[in-house]
């Protein structure tokens, strides 16, 4: 296998010897030259070529420029892994535009949050994805949507007062007053030439423009837009293929969103990169994954621990084909040792992957590679990433260089020892969209920015992630801020006092547990809480589990803080204790 792989590195390299600078869309337009008729999305209905993908992208993108939008302006994408979002992605970056996806999970306080501060001016949004009904969430933050438009489209939304229009797209064919049909789009961009998009894409071509503004948590009690540039995307995409050894024409499973920059980074740009496929899932189960990946032929699936084991777990496994899988790439938290071999005993997988990254480095930065044994895949998370041609020669080749600094001192420490994590590089983001104050941070004078996370750097180059100093958790690849999830519980009049932590969970990575302090004289249940929770806040951000506590049974510090490390602890055994009783603590009274 070692043989192979590296051909196909030198194959990679070959394709390659210089790195050209370019914006998202003439890369696409140059994968497109090279791989037209080359399927490049595969569902269950229908297959795509790059050429098909391409003709459709350049409509929507027509159409959105007669719809007013500019180079420079942001559109937004509300929708999971529809063929669509991927023309809609391509059509932004055609006409110079930003583009601004959201998670399809947001609640509408979320939503609204991120809709304003992106200062979108056109949302594009699916009717609905999976379970999340998008424009039901629409409608409560955008009372005006079924009122007509009126002469000024600027002033149409009292809580957006950039946003001027509304496309939406309707698997189900079904229409909606106040918005703009999808397929109108692509009415609308017959009228405008394909000379003059030509005109655009070339006027906007500035590979450090910024491509995408993704909404992540860093430090701050409230999300904010990473900038991220056409240049800085497709580096980091080329450098996973390397990593991952990708070969001519992979086919990619991936039930991972594409607004998240995982799935856009591994599946969707890397796929370009080497005339190959994406298959994307829109609402992940085990039944339509495997059909999928039987049907289409995959030869790779991007997946979260959760997905993997309820796969491999899935009674009718056995069933399917899956001979032409070959590669997985199992990240955003740590994957058992049993769930790694298991992989192999059932599916005969020989190419195992996992890494690290963060939304302000456009994706991974560190990754294992397909020849690291089975025990590294299972207790480390890479290597830094070669980029060959897209590498930087003062970082030895590598897309982003990486040191550990003890958190207390800032001093530089020695390979071996754990600390925080600090990064530089071409790929990392020059800043979050609004945020000054945060900017003037986020990076130090000689370029390192402070990841939040915590780990060793080993003698033999491979990363071990040990935890992180930002306040959040991760639970099936999504981070939790957990200020703002006890700020949530916080206003339950029942509650005194909240604390939230993200306990170890083999399938899951983390979950949430919230320890709660009752006011005097009320009593609440554990139901009422997650209740409480659901109505205000993401699915993925409700607490698991639920425990009501006294504030003396907290771990407090010196100075009054919470000791988060001793929270964890604390919370992970309050959950030993109920599973070895069998018993759940269903109510507290306060």
């Amino acid at each position: 296998m070692k043989a192979e792989l590296e051909n196909r590195r030198k194959a990679l390299l070959a394709a390659y010897p210089v790195w050209t600078r370019r914006t998202v869309a003439d890369h696409f337009d140059q994968a497109g030259e090279k791989y037209g008729l080359r399927t490049f999305i595969s569902t269950l209905e229908r297959e795509y070529s790059y050429s098909e993908a391409l003709e459709r992208a350049g409509l929507i993108a027509r159409g959105l420029t007669a719809l007013g939008v500019r180079p420079g302006e942001h559109v937004a994408l509300l929708m999971g892994n529809y063929p669509e979002f991927v023309f809609a992605k391509i059509a932004i970056a055609k006409i110079g535009a930003v583009c601004v996806p959201l998670n399809i999970m947001l609640r509408e306080e979320e939503l609204a949050f991120e809709l304003a501060d992106s200062d979108a001016v056109v949302l594009v949004a699916a009717d609905r994805s999976g379970k999340s009904n998008h424009m039901e969430v629409l409608t409560g933050i955008c009372p005006e949507l079924f009122e007509p438009a009126g002469g000024d489209r600027r002033k149409r939304f009292a809580r957006f007062p950039l946003l001027r229009d509304i496309v939406c797209f309707s698997p189900g064919g079904r229409k909606y007053r106040g918005t703009v049909d999808f397929n109108e789009l692509y009415k609308m961009g017959q009228s405008m030439p394909e000379d003059a998009l030509r005109h655009v894409q070339k006027a906007t071509a500035r590979p450090d423009d910024i491509s995408d503004i993704m909404y992540t948590i860093g430090f701050s009690d409230k999300p904010k837009g990473a900038m991220l540039s056409h240049d800085m995307m497709l580096r980091g995409a080329y450098a996973t293929c390397l990593a991952r050894a990708m070969e001519e024409g992979r086919r990619i499973f991936s039930p991972l969103p594409f607004y998240h920059v995982f799935a856009l980074q591994q599946g969707l740009l890397a796929a370009s990169f080497v005339g190959g496929a994406v298959i994307p899932q829109i609402q992940f189960s085990p039944r339509e994954a495997l059909e999928l990946m039987e049907k289409r032929g995959a030869n790779d699936v991007l997946c979260v621990p959760s997905m993997l084991s309820a796969l491999l777990n899935y009674p009718a496994l056995k069933k399917y084909d899956l001979g032409s899988l070959q590669a997985v790439m199992c990240a955003a938290a740590p994957v058992s040792l049993a769930l790694w071999r298991k992989l192999q005993q059932e599916l005969g997988v020989t190419e195992l992957s996992t890494g690290y990254g963060m939304t302000e480095i456009g994706g991974a930065g560190v990754l294992t590679s397909p020849e690291d044994p089975l025990e590294a895949h299972a207790s480390r998370v890479g290597r830094t990433l070669c980029g060959g041609a897209a590498g930087v020669f003062e970082f030895g080749g590598h897309i982003v260089q990486y040191q550990v600094v003890d958190p207390s001192t800032g001093k530089e420490l020695p390979p071996g020892v754990e600390g925080e994590w600090y990064c530089r590089g071409h790929t990392v983001t020059g800043g979050y969209y609004k945020r000054p104050q945060e900017n003037d941070a986020l990076t130090d004078k000689d370029g390192w920015l402070r990841t939040g996370d915590l780990g060793i750097i080993h003698p033999d180059g491979l990363f071990e992630l040990t935890g992180n100093n930002k306040g959040i958790y991760k639970t099936s690849g999504e981070n939790v801020l957990i200020k703002e999830v006890e700020n949530v519980i916080s206003t339950h009049p029942g509650v005194n006092r909240v604390w939230v932590a993200g306990v170890p969970d083999q399938i899951r990575g983390e979950v949430g547990v919230a320890l709660i302090e009752l006011k005097e004289g009320e009593e609440v249940t554990a139901l009422e809480i997650v209740d409480y929770c659901k109505e205000r806040m993401s699915r993925f951000k409700v607490p698991h589990h639920v425990f009501f506590v006294s504030g003396l049974e907290i771990p407090f510090d010196s100075s009054g803080g919470v000791e988060r490390r001793r929270l964890v602890e604390y919370a992970a055994g309050l959950l030993r204790q109920r599973n070895e009783k069998g018993v759940a603590r269903q109510c507290g009274k306060g």
